[in-house]
């Protein structure tokens, strides 16, 4: 006999209206205030290597050693003049004269120069930049100088840390426009594409547009008191990370607010009950996310430190704005957000017929995936697993080791090819050499140790006075010394961030400890090698915390052990097999030199923390359609329900990473490629044949050990006729 459907609560005509325009105005209210902000984020932002690396680190040491010797803050840079042929007297007179042009400049500091190449076809000069302005600026500025002031017929470089760290913040630049335009502008394609209306991609687009001043302006905050420091690579992916995760889980909401108006007439209790289905998975995407990113602050180094906080500031935003500004946007929309193709009302008898197979009422794509799984499961999950595996040998060419700094910016840049100027003329490491830290008393026998070096171009005693980041001698006075330490200044053969020179590094560390277990050696290559091994070490602590954290959110969800397990080694195996076909792509076809030693750890946090997502989206609907129909029915309708959603998620998600890739540097390029690769491969693989094939070939079983997994839970009688389906009943939707 049907069931007496029950009227929904009466709700007041004004309440209707009043709590989504309250939470609009309120969200407005926030954007208003975080969105001119998003300008004001250079103040709080750094992009110095040094002050990433974990306060433990030799070269930091050194490096807190070196500012005892100096009294202000100052970063060098190195102009570099070269010419076709040997500088003549009057173009060596010239030269001379641009030094009083350079002081002038930069009041207060000490220009050494000009000095010139043995083959004397190349001058160069070494200005200390303070560190307390703007060094993007006063590069700019210094390029000017040397270029007007230079001799006819000359090329000039500005180089060193100063121009390199000027062009690296040059090739940021984007972050603020170029990148977000990309951004929704690939995702407002994808939407229009996806539900054929105009107003529900605005709607979605306005609650990431919104989460994003939301999280710009907790982000800013946190940096501003000092809790985290921000660099232009979270800034990046936090942008990136808000879009694509508040998309995602906006898409999830709508498919169920659209489910909803199909049952009813009442907007609002549309909107409730797709609040309702999707509360627990969206709660649960985020929560996992957050805290797989949250895992971050187990690291050593400052830079990955930050970069947790900040994007999980960016996923909590997204989380609020997809559960509390797009059901109000959808309260006042109705079936007007789906226009032209409003969904209609499906008559009470038609609905959600007992489900024989779980194909039933499907069709296209999703009924041929499910009907593959279900004649073939063990086949299908066996293919993908071979198919995973065999795409995961190519990590073994991964060269995730670090890359020169030079090799970092991939577009045009004056300091790298200052860089190659300046070694084919002079020791390459000239202006940035490796700074030595030893014991008066042992001052003598560790300096005459480090002229005989291999990869040392010459060694020198900072003397009192002297500028000690230059790298050029000191007049013939007596040495500087600090606590009964004194610095030794050695200028490389080879190009301060190459891999040369941190071998030459490493070689001179265990040389100079023999004489002085006391001694450290820093500078900018130290600080780039201490970074690398740092960032290896990372990887090995962090992903067991990853993995134990996420599995624990799984098994709260699902009420599983079993499946929550072979979800989390789907996710893995569909890791490992991103990274082998990217060092594939990274070596063969874009001709990379290898990969920033970070990239593997931050590839490994996305992929996995949103792999999960999408199986958190799959499962929890098969759990709740298994509860309904029994496992097998469910696993297919749990399947065909949420398959046009997530891949929409997915190719959604995989086009703001791939965004990353408009931002010529090196380490977001990687980055951009691996996730986006990633997630389309866990969407089209992994979630749509793998999981469902695995889950249909255990059966029950996979729900081990509750309830459900020790026996399938009976069809409710009347299933047919709308019974058994406490989530409608409970919301008043029919």
């Amino acid at each position: 006999m049907k069931k007496t459907a029950h009227n929904p609560p009466h709700v007041p005509f004004w309440l209707r209206w009043l709590t989504p325009v309250v939470l609009v105005l309120a969200w407005l209210a926030i954007a208003g205030v975080g969105g001119p902000t998003f300008g004001r984020l250079d103040e709080v932002s750094s992009n110095d290597q040094a002050s990433f690396l974990p306060a433990g680190a030799e070269a930091t040491e050194a490096r807190d050693w070196q500012e005892k010797f100096r009294d202000s803050g100052e970063v060098p840079a190195v102009v570099v003049i070269e010419s076709g042929a040997a500088f003549t007297p009057s173009q060596l007179g010239e030269a001379a004269a641009l030094k009083g042009a350079l002081e002038a400049l930069r009041a207060g500091s000490t220009v050494i120069g000009p000095i010139p190449a043995e083959d004397q076809r190349a001058v160069q000069f070494i200005v200390p930049i303070p560190s307390s302005g703007e060094v993007k600026d006063a590069v700019h500025e210094l390029r000017e100088a040397v270029r007007d002031g230079a001799p006819e017929g000359t090329q000039t470089f500005v180089t060193g840390p100063a121009g390199l760290a000027a062009d690296l913040a040059g090739a940021f630049a984007g972050i603020d426009g170029l990148l977000l335009l990309v951004a929704l502008g690939a995702v407002f394609v994808i939407l229009l594409v996806v539900y054929r209306s105009l107003l529900l991609p605005l709607a979605v687009l306005l609650t990431s547009v919104f989460a994003l001043c939301a999280a710009i302006l907790l982000v800013f905050g946190m940096a501003k008191l000092g809790w985290i420091q921000l660099n232009g690579q979270s800034q990046g992916i936090l942008s990136i990370l808000v879009i694509g995760a508040a998309t995602d889980y906006a898409l999830l909401y709508v498919a169920r607010f659209r489910e909803a108006l199909t049952h009813t007439a009442d907007r609002t209790a549309a909107v409730v009950t797709a609040w309702k289905a999707s509360f627990e998975p969206i709660l649960a995407s985020g929560a996992t996310v957050i805290v797989a990113l949250l895992c971050l602050l187990f690291s050593d180094l400052n830079s990955n430190k930050a970069l947790g906080p900040v994007a999980a500031a960016g996923i909590l935003c997204a989380l609020f704005a997809a559960l509390t500004l797009l059901p109000a946007l959808m309260g006042l929309l109705g079936r007007s957000a789906f226009w032209p193709f409003r969904p209609g009302l499906v008559p009470e008898g038609d609905r959600e017929p007992i489900l024989a197979t779980g194909l039933e009422g499907q069709k296209g794509l999703w009924r041929a995936a499910g009907s593959l799984v279900s004649r073939r499961p063990r086949a299908v999950w066996v293919a993908s697993v071979l198919l995973l595996l065999a795409a995961s040998a190519g990590v073994l060419q991964l060269k995730a080791h670090g890359v020169p700094q030079t090799d970092v910016i991939l577009n045009a840049s004056n300091a790298v090819d200052g860089q190659d100027a300046l070694g084919r003329h002079f020791d390459a490491g000239s202006g940035s050499p490796a700074v030595i830290v030893v014991s008066e008393a042992r001052a003598g026998e560790v300096l005459a140790e480090v002229r005989a070096a291999d990869g040392v171009g010459d060694a020198y005693l900072l003397a009192e006075g002297s500028v000690p980041i230059t790298g050029a001698p000191g007049a013939a006075t007596a040495p500087a010394v600090r606590d009964g330490r004194v610095l030794i200044n050695a200028t490389l053969d080879f190009a301060a961030d190459s891999n040369d020179a941190e071998n030459a590094v490493v070689a001179l560390r265990e040389n100079v400890k023999r004489l002085d277990p006391a001694a450290l050696v820093g500078g900018v290559t130290a600080t780039a090698l201490d970074t690398n091994t740092t960032a290896q070490r990372d990887l090995l602590t962090i992903i067991p915390v990853v993995l134990g954290v996420i599995l624990v959110i799984l098994m709260l969800l699902l009420r599983s052990v079993l499946a929550p397990v072979l979800l989390v080694a789907s996710v893995v195996l569909s890791y490992a097999a991103a990274m082998g076909v990217s060092a594939l792509v990274f070596n063969t076809i874009l001709g990379f030199p290898g990969a920033d030693a970070t990239v593997p750890l931050f590839g490994f946090v996305f992929l996995v923390a949103l792999g999960v997502d999408y199986n958190i989206f799959l499962m929890s609907r098969v759990r709740e359609e298994s509860l309904k129909h029994g496992t097998r029915p469910g696993i297919l309708r749990g399947l065909g329900v949420t398959g046009g959603v997530i891949t929409s998620a997915g190719v959604v998600l995989a086009a703001t990473f791939a965004a990353l890739g408009v931002i010529p540097i090196m380490f977001l390029v990687q980055l951009a490629f691996i996730v986006a690769f990633g997630v389309l491969l866990d969407t089209v693989l992994v979630r749509s044949l793998l999981v469902p094939a695995m889950a249909y070939d255990l059966g029950r079983r996979i729900w081990w050990p509750s309830k459900l997994g020790r026996a399938d839970q009976p069809v409710p009688a009347g299933a047919a006729d709308g019974a058994g389906k406490p989530e409608i009943q409970q919301a008043g939707v029919r």
